[in-house]
């Protein structure tokens, strides 16, 4: 018997379905094995009525009023709810219960099953969409769209016959076929539905239709039938086309006619037509006077107006007017003709084949102009074209060489230079530019990297679309996401309606992602997904987003360093290092500086609308001989300062400018390029020395370094800081004072120096001399901060030393009341 249950419960645990069983109350005994992997509940969890946690809240109450009505009745019962899956998603089931009786008939157990229906609902929903959008297709089809029976029986209609006719769909059915047919139409249309509908051919037909405001408009009338199986009809789908414009537009074509004619004599220009068939050539009047063709002149065949062409044309006319007919071409020449007189005019002629059915030429139709009176005024132009042309060639050779020095120098938009540093840059964008692939762009602050990027945009096939710039270290941690992927709306606080991002309005077109490597970990990943699947969600969205998008990503960072120490993503980098491109420093190209400085100089003057013609030579000395730390946008602001301060016409630079600013950041040395966890560590195992390893109490660590006990021994085991080691006080007193930050300078003034007070004090002697953990940390950050000039962020600054992100460093620096401004 024991075995036979186990084999029963393996063969329920193994059927393809969500299998369970309650008692005769409801409540549940027993749930399969599939069911608990989908729920994620355990067997005890499930028992009871405790299943009810797994019933979307809007469901339940309908479930268990149909349950608690089979519990009554005794019958079986089934229900649609949506049951919560492991993972938080809900899905649509049908469950599904039957009774088991006992031999009295009374109900012993309750057996039942869930189907999922979730296919079936999206199915259901997609069907739904689909008639809205099929009904939203034919209300947009510019014309009047009805159905009707195999009888002519209205059944359906577009919402524009509606407003045409300003009726009801019952209202329409109840009135006439032919009700608002104009009565000169409605033999015609009644012939032709008559002859359609016995005939079953399609019918077409042109006539007015009366609008719900009385006036009449033309429409062409399209019927198709629909055939069964047995190929009877069983319904006609009837397309009426407003042809109003046209039919007024063929009436004003007539009246034009006369108007064609005299703009022909007033223009000097004539139509003509031959019959390629019967060889009979019409012309209109104005070809009678160009020619000077007389009233009893046989003018109806093609050989009167060969024969009045210019001898020395002749031949020539010919053979392009029948290779025309030959290859079924246009026609165009050029000629002169002789009249009756002598007189000689030059003619231009344009020729039309007309093609029918089959494609076999059939005539030609086209305009002859009288151009004599445009030879002559060429004519006399010609010599002072002549003229032109010798001075144009002139100044063509005088600026030859001014050209190719401009084309030299500026290869790529405001990419301005020459040197071989920056023609490998220009031709890996060159290479790079016409295909996907990931750009990673590296280099220093102010070296022009967006430049590049834009350059790469607008060199490849996304050109016509959007390139999309985004600064990675001007976005807050926090928003940095919405902001690359979009939000939907209550996605957060602030949220107040669904947000497009970066990468959806850079879709078909370029993102560009600047200081890359200031991307909190989280954002890396979102990222690294977008570059891999070439999708992503909206922050606070379930919907997956496909997106096609060339990255372009720069930094100034040592990726390398960061994913050294964690902060950047080693899977993430691989993905962007496709390309990689090095854009050189400044002081790498030097000779492109007079360049851009004639670049920058001609721009700012310019824009200030100042006339200067001359740069100093000693200015150019310093610029060459000055290292630049802040590139190029170092020497646009410093020519831009000279420009506003220049008052003649020589541009010059005061050379204290460029000594203020020469600060090698190489010369970072001693302890200040400990990492600001390093120097953590070192100010906790100076404050357990002083006091001898105890951790609470009014003497120990904890109290010297300003923070909590539990503080204190969290940070303990996160800097892996073992106290049996921590020396005594006297060892730590020996550190030199640079090495170790933690201890302070003599005592401060107002400070009692009396022998019996000290003595007295003698226990908290050692907690006078270091300092809290925020001192530590606000003195070693300021330090660092005075070392970079105030620099945080790039390559260099103090976020590097320090190890930590620039949004971190400027959050501790906030916390610690520390401005970049106050540092000398």
């Amino acid at each position: 018997m024991k075995y036979s249950e186990d084999q029963l419960r393996v063969v329920i645990d193994t059927i393809p379905t969500q299998a369970w069983s309650c008692s005769a109350d409801g409540s549940a005994e027993f749930c399969n094995r599939r069911w608990l992997d989908y729920t994620g509940l355990s067997a005890e969890e499930a028992l009871g009525w405790s299943w009810k946690v797994a019933i979307h809240p809007d469901d339940l109450p309908h479930m268990l009023e149909i349950f608690n009505e089979a519990l009554n009745s005794g019958e079986r019962w089934e229900v649609e709810a949506r049951l919560r899956r492991f993972d938080g998603e809900f899905r649509w089931f049908l469950f599904r219960a039957s009774p088991l009786r006992d031999e009295s008939g009374k109900v012993d157990k309750w057996y039942g099953t869930n189907t999922d229906l979730e296919d079936w609902k999206r199915a259901e929903d997609a069907l739904r969409e689909s008639e809205q959008r099929l009904r939203l297709i034919v209300d947009s089809i510019p014309g009047l769209i009805r159905t009707m029976t195999a009888a002519g029986e209205v059944e359906v209609v577009s919402r524009q016959i509606l407003e045409y006719f300003g009726k009801t769909l019952e209202e329409l059915k109840g009135s006439g076929a032919t009700e608002a047919v104009h009565p000169d139409d409605v033999l015609r249309v009644t012939a032709a539905w008559t002859r359609s509908v016995e005939t079953g051919q399609p019918f077409d037909i042109e006539h007015r239709i009366c609008r719900a405001d009385g006036v009449y408009r033309w429409f062409q009338s399209r019927g198709l039938p629909l055939r069964d199986a047995e190929g009877r009809i069983v319904r006609w789908y009837n397309l009426l086309t407003d042809i109003d414009e046209r039919k007024k537009a063929e009436e004003r074509l007539q009246r034009s006619e006369a108007d064609l004619l005299e703009a022909q004599r007033l223009s000097h220009t004539g139509s003509w037509k031959h019959n390629l068939l019967s060889g009979e050539v019409t012309v209109s009047p104005e070809v009678f006077r160009i020619r000077g063709i007389q009233p009893d002149d046989d003018a109806a065949r093609a050989e009167f107006f060969f024969e009045r062409i210019h001898p020395e044309d002749r031949i020539a006319v010919k053979q392009i007017y029948e290779r025309a007919q030959i290859q079924k071409l246009d026609y165009e020449a050029d000629y002169r003709i002789v009249l009756p007189d002598g007189t000689i005019k030059h003619l231009h002629t344009i020729g039309h084949p007309v093609l029918n059915e089959s494609g076999d030429l059939v005539e030609f139709v086209g305009t002859a102009m009288d151009v004599t009176e445009q030879r002559q005024a060429r004519a006399r132009l010609e010599k002072a074209f002549e003229e032109i042309k010798h001075l144009k060639d002139r100044l063509h050779d005088e600026n030859l060489a001014l050209r190719e020095h401009i084309d030299q120098a500026l290869m790529f938009e405001e990419i301005v230079g020459s040197s071989p540093a920056l023609q490998t840059v220009l031709s890996n964008i060159v290479r790079v530019a016409p295909t996907n692939s990931t750009v990673l762009i590296t280099g220093e602050t102010g070296t022009g990297k967006e430049l590049i990027a834009r350059a790469i945009h607008k060199h490849s096939k996304r050109s016509s679309h959007a390139f999309i710039s985004v600064n990675c270290a001007s976005i807050p941690a926090s928003l940095i996401a919405s902001e690359l992927f979009g939000h939907e709306k209550g996605a957060f606080s602030g949220a107040v309606q669904q947000r497009r991002g970066r990468f959806e309005l850079a879709h078909a077109g370029t993102i560009f992602l600047d200081e890359i490597g200031e991307l909190p970990a989280e954002t890396q990943i979102a990222l690294l997904r977008v570059l891999q699947e070439r999708q992503f969600e909206r922050v606070g969205g379930s919907r997956v987003i496909p997106v096609d998008v060339r990255v372009i990503a720069a930094t100034n960072r040592d990726l390398s360093a960061a994913i050294a120490t964690g902060t950047f993503r080693t899977d993430l980098f691989y993905r962007l290092n496709v390309f990689p491109i090095e854009v050189p420093a400044l002081r790498q190209r030097k000779e492109d500086i007079p360049i851009l400085v004639e670049y920058f100089v001609k721009r700012f003057a310019e824009n200030m609308g100042k006339q200067i013609r001359k740069i100093d030579k000693k200015t150019l000395e310093l610029f060459q001989a000055y290292h630049w730390p802040g590139n190029i946008r170092e020497l646009q602001n410093l020519i831009e300062r000279s420009v506003i301060l220049c008052s003649g016409d020589t541009f010059w630079i005061d050379e204290a400018w460029l000594s203020t600013q020469e600060q090698p950041q190489s010369e970072l040395s001693g302890p200040l390029t400990d990492t600001l966890q390093n120097q953590e560590k070192k100010t906790i195992e100076a404050a357990l020395a002083e006091s001898k390893g105890k951790v609470a109490g009014s003497n120990g660590a904890a109290a010297r370094l300003g923070i909590s006990r539990t503080t204190l021994i969290s940070k303990i085991k996160q800097l892996g800081i073992n106290l049996e080691e921590i020396s005594e006080p006297q060892a730590v007193a020996s550190v030199p004072i640079s090495a170790n930050p933690i201890l302070l300078a003599p005592p401060q003034s107002g400070t009692s120096h009396d022998p019996a007070s000290s003595k007295s004090s003698a226990p908290d002697s050692h907690a006078a001399r270091v300092c809290t953990l925020a001192e530590a940390e606000r003195e070693h950050i300021s330090e660092v901060l005075q070392m970079t000039n105030g620099l945080i962020a790039g390559r260099g600054g103090a976020a590097e030393v320090l190890g930590l992100p620039p949004s971190t460093l400027r959050n501790r620096m906030k916390k610690l009341g520390i401005k970049s401004k106050q540092l000398s």
